[in-house]
C-alpha cells in the first residue's frame, strides 16, 4: 500500500493541499521524503507508512505522535492521495 500512496503523493507534487484549519503549503518530493514549503519541516516515506495505520481518520489526533501531524493529515485525506482506498 505505501508505494502505492508514495507514488500518487510523488505525482502530486508542488500541487496545493489544504490543512485542517484552513493553512494551504505545497510540498516537494526529495528521495524518499517531502519539504514543506510552510515549515522547515519534512516528512519521510517511514512516517507516512506508519501513519497508514490510522486511517481513516478524522482530525489529527491519532497522528500527534508523528512528525507534522497536520500536514500528515492534510495529504493523507486528500481525495487526490486516498481516492478510494479509505
Amino acid at each position: 500500500m505505501i508505494d502505492e500512496l508514495w507514488e500518487r503523493i510523488i505525482g502530486l507534487e508542488g500541487e496545493k493541499f489544504y490543512q485542517i484549519r484552513g493553512g494551504d503549503f505545497t510540498y516537494i518530493v526529495k528521495g524518499n521524503g517531502i519539504e514543506l514549503s510552510r515549515t522547515n519541516r519534512s516528512i519521510s516515506k517511514t512516517t507516512f507508512n506508519e501513519a497508514l495505520k490510522y486511517v481513516p481518520i478524522e482530525n489529527t489526533v491519532p497522528l500527534q505522535h508523528l512528525q507534522a501531524p497536520s500536514y500528515l493529515f492534510a495529504i493523507l485525506m486528500d481525495k487526490r492521495v486516498r481516492k478510494s482506498d479509505w
